[in-house]
């Protein structure tokens, strides 16, 4: 999953970034409101943090722009404002969560799990498919209850297939969702991690669309 931090602090923007690529998200880091609202609508992500007290833009100017735009991916407001009143303004310009400073990171990490789970209408933070499971708060995966060891990359790659389980989902959609802007977009890892997947939860479990992508299927007589 890719998430966009917009927050103008170098060290909470620092500490933010290395948190959430721990925690297995690629992350790009905006330091303004204009480099935000630019990241924001050019680039695809499944969550924003975004930060509302920010120089060249305001936050709060900056999602209403994006909402303006179309664009719909959640966003998680950070403030250090403690007035309902900015609360409210935050949620009524579009934002789907509020976290004021300070905070504790597992805190903003579940929030975003959350987020990042409801817009793919998924309410559990246990994924299935069949006899596979993925655990969103642990990060592990288990096929008939047995673990399974997956690269980072290979778990971010099920992840998003399994947050949009039943859809075909294009080589350049997970291109765009699991790695960062400056990751080289003409690379075939895709393919590689595909097959990787396939060897270690069975070669079913990963469909290829010929000219369209790759689907994530339930199996029949699946739960």
């Amino acid at each position: 999953m890719r998430v966009l931090i917009v927050e103008d602090e170098p060290n909470l923007g620092r500490q933010l970034r290395s948190t959430l690529e721990g925690a297995g998200y690629a992350v790009d880091l905006a330091t303004d409101g204009e480099d935000g609202h630019y990241l924001g609508s050019t680039e695809s992500y499944d969550a924003v943090i975004l930060d509302l007290g920010l120089p060249e833009i305001d936050g709060l100017t900056v999602l209403d722009r994006w909402r303006r735009e179309g664009r719909k991916m959640p966003v998680l407001v950070l403030t250090a404002r403690d007035s309902w009143s900015d609360k409210v303004a935050g949620l009524d310009a579009g934002a789907d969560d509020y976290l004021a400073k300070p905070f504790q990171t597992e805190e903003l990490i579940a929030r975003l799990r959350a987020l990042i789970r409801r817009s793919s209408g998924n309410a559990s933070s246990e994924l299935n498919a069949g006899d596979i499971r993925l655990d969103t708060r642990s990060g592990k995966v288990t096929k008939a209850g047995e673990p399974v060891k997956l690269t980072a990359q290979e778990y971010k790659l099920l992840s998003y297939l399994m947050h949009h389980k039943g859809k075909v989902v294009s080589r350049t959609e997970l291109i765009e969702h699991i790695y960062d802007q400056d990751f080289d977009r003409d690379s075939n890892t895709i393919e590689v991690f595909v097959t990787r997947i396939r060897k270690k939860l069975g070669a079913d479990v990963i469909t290829t669309i010929r000219g369209l992508g790759y689907s994530l299927e339930e199996p029949v007589g699946g739960t």
